[in-house]
């Protein structure tokens, strides 16, 4: 699986700058595309979103954005702005490269945190959609590398179907452009994974990105241990992928991959087979790689998703099938508090009520 992290962010910056110092002697006093800035306003902003972000991953705080902030005063010209851009655009990859993969930072959308590879989609999504604006507003062309966009868009807009060209997709997802048979986006917003905590371990969302590659055989980013993953897990990213794909994915009803917290190594898979129904219920499924058996994991895991879910209002209760023979799954469901509501001759059908 590609990286998303500091070559990613290097590559947008870059390819924005080329384009941009090319323009310099035009009007950048001009609106900027659909946006009421200027363009300079623009590029001052885009360098602003690159600094902030360093400063998340550095400082590392947990409900609120670092208080401090950049001034252009002293910047004399558009080429004096640009310069800004490209500093902080260096100072964020280094950021980015110098965090641990298990560091999470505050960001308010939608999950109140964000991980390195989160903060990396972000600012590369503001480098080119507001090249973008600039570029229109300046009249010239302008168009990034369709794995930049792929790399976003797999990342931090979960719930957009793919299209034809990543590109266009992008701009649609952000409220820049149409695409066929897709009404336009008033407002948009892009989608971190959700993290859930527990006691040993978190349960972390997994992108459509690191889906696609469980499904073939990676490892979807994660460290596992021996044994790991284990063969549902990667059925279970092949169901997200198609659920992408199609355009219904709903990242926090989607899959989770468990990572303990001692040494930050993947020891399973949970998540829900969907979105809740009419009737409020969702359906739960689990697995672990089978080093990670009988420490008490899953049963931990359920607990905690089981809590997050029956603490919304859209959901009711909860549903699980296990195997007659899987008498290890079986305990799991009940010390979690299911309760047998039904049964086959193949399984037994369990639930739990909010």
């Amino acid at each position: 699986m590609r990286d998303m992290g500091g070559d990613q962010v290097e590559e947008a910056v870059a390819g924005a700058l080329a384009l941009l110092r090319a323009a310099t002697g035009q009007d950048w006093g001009v609106k900027a595309g659909r946006l009421d800035w200027s363009c300079r306003r623009t590029a001052e902003h885009i360098a602003s979103d690159l600094i902030a972000y360093a400063g998340q991953l550095a400082g590392r705080p947990t409900d609120r954005y670092v208080p401090f902030d950049i001034t252009f005063a002293e910047c004399e010209s558009v080429e004096d702005v640009l310069d800004v851009v490209e500093a902080t655009g260096a100072l964020f990859s280094a950021a980015i490269r110098a965090t641990p993969r298990e560091v999470r930072a505050f960001h308010p959308y939608p999950f109140r945190s964000a991980n390195r590879e989160g903060f990396a989609a972000m600012g590369v999504t503001e480098v080119l959609a507001h090249t973008h604006d600039i570029a229109e507003g300046l009249g010239i062309a302008y168009e990034p590398p369709a794995a930049l966009c792929e790399d976003v868009l797999t990342r931090i807009f979960p719930h957009v179907r793919p299209g034809p060209d990543h590109w266009r997709t992008l701009l649609w997802a952000t409220g820049r452009g149409e695409l066929p048979g897709r009404a336009p986006l008033p407002t948009w917003r892009w989608s971190n994974n959700l993290v859930i905590p527990a006691e040993r371990l978190t349960l972390q969302g997994v992108t459509p990105a690191a889906a696609a590659d469980l499904c073939a055989g990676g490892t979807g980013g994660f460290e596992w241990i021996e044994g790991g993953p284990f063969e549902s897990t990667r059925d279970a990213a092949g169901a997200i992928v198609k659920a992408y794909e199609a355009g219904v994915h709903r990242p926090e009803w989607g899959m989770f991959v468990l990572v303990r917290r001692e040494d930050g190594r993947a020891v399973g898979g949970m998540g829900f087979h969907g979105v809740p129904d009419e009737e409020g219920r969702a359906e739960v499924g689990y697995d672990l790689a089978e080093f990670a058996r009988g420490n008490g994991y899953a049963t931990e895991a359920l607990r905690a998703l089981s809590a997050w879910a029956l603490a919304r209002e859209d959901v009711t209760s909860l549903f699980a099938t296990v195997d007659r023979t899987n008498s290890l799954s079986q305990g799991v469901i009940s010390r979690t508090g299911f309760t047998l509501v039904s049964e086959d001759e193949e399984q037994y059908a369990y639930e739990l009520r909010g």
